[in-house]
């Protein structure tokens, strides 16, 4: 029914509609799901070019079996003050972490990025985040390296202990863009000696050609959409004070 589970003829509906190319919205129309649901299903158990019906069913059931399972209490693993409805903050949490998945992030990572990203603080210590998320140290510190190394958060010194916290905060994206921006430039420095020695005009040469100038194209998109945010980053600032 229409904002229950799932069923096994839904998922075989949702396994249709991706062979016909249809988008999460209009799978969700005809099943009176909300898109972010079916972007969920999907996300979860395979993605769209492997998502098969019968064995999301099948893991589903087996993931619903295994939360059944007794667990210690932990406390909510995120900020719900200012009145805000705590499953409408847990269910948009949920799509944002499947949304980092989808853009290729692994699931802890994104889950690590998620509960900063939702805490008021945007700071959180390793011992907060093993709470939150009832994960273990050793995951949490592995997911936090690699978004380190990506420009997705920074450590700081907690003031007056010997601990580190991570901190996201509004300049996050545009770290990670710049990240994004330096892998790009090496590619395509590296795709054009890579046309040079195939040769110019051959079907290999040609296409690093290509990958190199949209490349070329992309960085120059982004670093006019940094200068953008960098001044309206600057007009906020300037208009706090």
């Amino acid at each position: 029914m229409p904002g229950g589970r799932l069923t096994d003829e839904d998922r075989q509906h949702i396994a249709a509609g991706l062979a016909a190319g249809l988008a999460y919205a209009e799978i969700g129309r005809r099943l009176d799901r909300p898109a972010s649901t079916i972007m969920r299903e999907v996300t979860r158990n395979g993605g769209p070019d492997r998502y098969r019906a019968a064995q999301a069913h099948k893991d589903t059931r087996q993931r619903a079996r295994r939360r059944k399972e007794p667990r210690p209490a932990t406390p909510p693993p995120l900020d719900t003050a200012h009145g805000r409805d705590p499953g409408a903050v847990r269910d948009i949490s949920e799509t944002f972490t499947d949304q980092l998945m989808a853009q290729g992030l692994p699931r802890m990572e994104a889950r690590v990025l998620s509960c900063l990203q939702f805490s008021d603080s945007g700071a959180l210590t390793a011992a907060d985040l093993v709470r939150r998320l009832s994960v273990s140290a050793a995951s949490v510190s592995h997911a936090v390296g690699f978004l380190e190394s990506q420009s997705m958060l920074r450590r700081e010194r907690v003031p007056g202990l010997r601990r580190e916290r991570y901190v996201i905060d509004d300049k996050v994206w545009l770290c990670s863009l710049l990240t994004s921006m330096q892998t790009n430039h090496a590619l395509a420095v590296t795709s054009k000696r890579a046309a040079e020695i195939l040769g110019p005009g051959t079907p290999a040469g040609t296409r690093f050609e290509y990958a190199a100038e949209i490349l070329d194209l992309v960085n120059h998109a982004l670093h006019g959409a940094m200068d953008e945010w960098r001044r309206i980053l600057a007009e906020r600032d300037g208009g706090r004070h």
